[in-house]
């Protein structure tokens, strides 16, 4: 990013970089109305950044307002954000600063990189895009994935989208040399569900080892995966998610819905069939993955000292 596109960092974020302590990302486009329905993604923003805080860390939400990226906002910015209706991906980032966007939410990618710019190094998220089903005839693979694969950030999830080709997913992942670690977990989670019942390439139980994996990294431009199984007991019975999946995937494709619209598609489709209980499964998991992103942004920053 050139100099003249640095982010513009809060306050109190400028002081925590400064002063060495720890400070995780957010990305914006789950506390918008793309991301969870209203007044579900306001509470989603104060449920995240109150758990990085009770870690003793600092939450930086990443955006794009009036053509400059943020990393960091105060109330009002926030309150614009909870409005946003453009997705700005890492690809993106150029183009809404060059056309002077009045309010982007930073996706995966393009918080990623604005995290990276700002010298933060986790990132906290809901659940990751991935490679699409299908992607051998579409090619639609998320930008996030090379993104994680460019940036050396921890990004810490609930795994990728459950309605994505898993396997596949964590065969590009291995292939751009992504390390995939499982937070005291022996599976890939599925975003709703704990397992994906694939086996996830390495287990970590403490929140040193994450860090001592981004410092050992052979590639020193690549960041980390760190995935985190949504809570027990907010888990959506496999069973019931999975024909629900299916039948929101079916409804995309009779609808003619292609690369990014897919997702916000499928997830007011899977809103709807659960009778809402994705929504609050969705808080959980947000919540828990910051909490757990805090708490390695906190190990890492005694790291330093």
């Amino acid at each position: 990013m050139s100099e003249s596109a640095e982010p513009i960092l809060s306050d109190d974020v400028a002081q925590a970089l400064a002063e060495g302590r720890a400070v995780v990302a957010l990305e914006s486009t789950i506390f918008s109305t793309l991301g969870l329905p209203a007044p579900a993604n306001a509470d989603a923003l104060e449920l995240c950044k109150q758990a990085v805080l009770d870690q003793r860390a600092t939450p930086a939400v990443a955006a794009i307002l009036d053509g400059r990226p943020h990393v960091g906002l105060s109330s009002g910015e926030e309150k614009r954000v909870l409005q946003g209706t453009r997705k700005v991906a890492e690809r993106d980032l150029s183009v809404a600063q060059a056309q002077g966007w009045d309010v982007g939410v930073t996706t995966v990618s393009a918080t990623v990189a604005l995290a990276h710019a700002a010298g933060i190094s986790v990132f906290a998220t809901g659940g990751i895009g991935g490679v699409h089903r299908g992607s051998e005839l579409s090619g639609d693979i998320s930008a996030d994935l090379d993104a994680i694969a460019n940036h050396p950030v921890i990004t810490v999830c609930a795994g990728a989208k459950a309605f994505l080709d898993l396997p596949r997913t964590l065969e590009y992942l291995e292939t751009v040399g992504v390390p995939v670690l499982g937070w005291q977990h022996d599976w890939f989670p599925a975003f709703y569900t704990r397992s994906s019942g694939l086996p996830i390439p390495h287990r970590v139980d403490d929140e040193r080892v994450v860090c001592d994996v981004l410092r050992f990294r052979a590639r020193p431009a690549t960041g980390v995966l760190l995935t985190v199984p949504i809570p027990v007991d907010d888990e959506i019975p496999e069973s019931r998610i999975n024909a629900v999946l299916t039948a929101a995937l079916d409804s995309s494709a009779r609808a003619g819905v292609t690369g990014p619209a897919v997702t916000p598609y499928v997830l007011e489709r899977i809103e709807k069939e659960t009778d809402g209980q994705s929504v609050p499964a969705n808080l959980a998991l947000a919540r828990n993955n910051a909490a757990i992103a805090a708490r390695v942004a906190v190990a890492l920053a005694s790291h330093a000292v």
